[in-house]
């Protein structure tokens, strides 16, 4: 048995339960013991019900550790890997993934909507019921049975702390910024709302060549950090004006490339508008179900000849950008170790949610 941290129903707290037992993995897939795990918004979003997700469910989707089982037909993986958990598993085959589109694969999905395994079953039970595992993974766990499309083997000497991150945050914003915008050399940024996602677009940015990277967003906290990780001028939104200040700053054109990090009606309104004519609105972050876009189609569109483009997962191959991503940091060129405010234990969830909501953290990181 080992210890995990369930949500058992909407804006309840977590349950920390020591009670927890994970099957040995079937055909197709591994065990892996979680050595970190990232605390993200999208795990408070599961909690505050802006992301649906079957119940009772392990939280956590970021994660990192050592592969200590292996199921039948499983190759290129054997036991005592070293791998970053990916909550977008990428069979490599389907429609999708043929088409280079691999962010978006069938089999995939399967998990991340049923929170189980690739044939909708579950693996971990406690109390005498069956446990979901949020997006497939549950890295508020400390062991995990997943599907070996879902996992990436890296180097052991890569601080399972840090690539504990790459997992979904890192993915998801330097993605968004190397894989679904098409910024180029000299481009000017805006990115709306700067927390742990919003500060890996901002160095992702960087690292494709933008000069200028305007942080938008309400917490001094966050423009401080986002300022450690590459920004070059900052947009205190807190006191309204943020479209106004952003036009100011580039010549009245508005940014090239503009990316939505929050997930709200207004704030995704307002990087469409800040984007300048011909430029590029990216939606990064994760909008309420019940969240309509509202944009004039033929001045705001058509007649300025912008591109909306929705990012999921920083449209990332992760047999391709992990190693990317962990040769960057090698090179000096993206902050990883930067990003971990604060290593907790499975207690500290809660408040590592609260600690999002105020700012003052880029990561919180359980440490097991």
């Amino acid at each position: 048995m080992h210890r995990a941290a369930v949500l058992t129903g909407i804006g309840t707290p977590l349950e920390i339960r020591d009670d927890v037992e994970a099957e040995a993995p079937r055909a197709g897939e591994v065990k892996v013991r979680v050595a970190a795990s990232g605390v993200c918004h999208s795990d408070l979003s599961v909690q505050n019900g802006t992301i649906m997700s079957p119940l009772p469910c392990v939280l956590g989707h970021e994660g990192a550790g050592e592969i200590v089982e292996v199921g039948e037909g499983v190759t290129g993986l054997a036991v005592g890997d070293h791998v970053v958990l990916s909550w977008v598993a990428q069979c490599g085959e389907c429609f999708y993934c043929r088409r280079g589109e691999r962010h978006l694969c069938e089999k995939g999905s399967i998990g991340a909507i049923t929170g189980g395994m690739l044939d909708g079953t579950t693996r971990l039970t406690s109390r005498g019921g069956a446990l979901f595992q949020m997006a497939g993974t549950g890295t508020f766990s400390e062991y995990v049975v997943i599907p070996a499309i879902g996992v990436v083997k890296i180097d052991n000497d890569v601080d399972l702390r840090v690539a504990a991150l790459i997992g979904c945050g890192v993915l998801t914003g330097v993605g968004a910024a190397l894989n679904t915008s098409r910024i180029k050399e000299g481009d000017t940024v805006a990115v709306i709302g700067c927390g742990g996602v919003g500060l890996n677009v901002i160095q992702g940015a960087r690292v494709a060549g933008a000069a200028e990277v305007i942080a938008v967003d309400t917490a001094p906290a966050k423009l401080d950090m986002a300022k450690t990780f590459g920004a070059t001028g900052s947009v205190d939104a807190s006191g309204g004006n943020a479209v106004g200040r952003v036009m100011e700053a580039t010549g009245q054109r508005g940014a090239d490339v503009v990316f939505e990090v929050v997930g709200t009606g207004p704030t995704i309104e307002q990087a469409v508008t800040m984007t300048r004519r011909g430029g590029q609105t990216v939606l990064v972050g994760v909008p309420r179900m019940d969240v309509m876009l509202n944009v004039p189609a033929f001045i705001g569109i058509v007649v300025a000849e912008k591109t909306i483009s929705g990012c999921w997962y920083g449209s990332s191959d992760v047999s391709r950008d992990v190693p990317r991503i962990v040769n960057l940091w090698r090179e000096g060129r993206l902050r990883l170790e930067e990003l971990i405010s604060r290593e907790i234990t499975l207690e500290g969830i809660e408040d590592a949610f609260q600690a999002m909501g105020s700012g003052e953290v880029a990561r919180s990181v359980i440490v097991y």
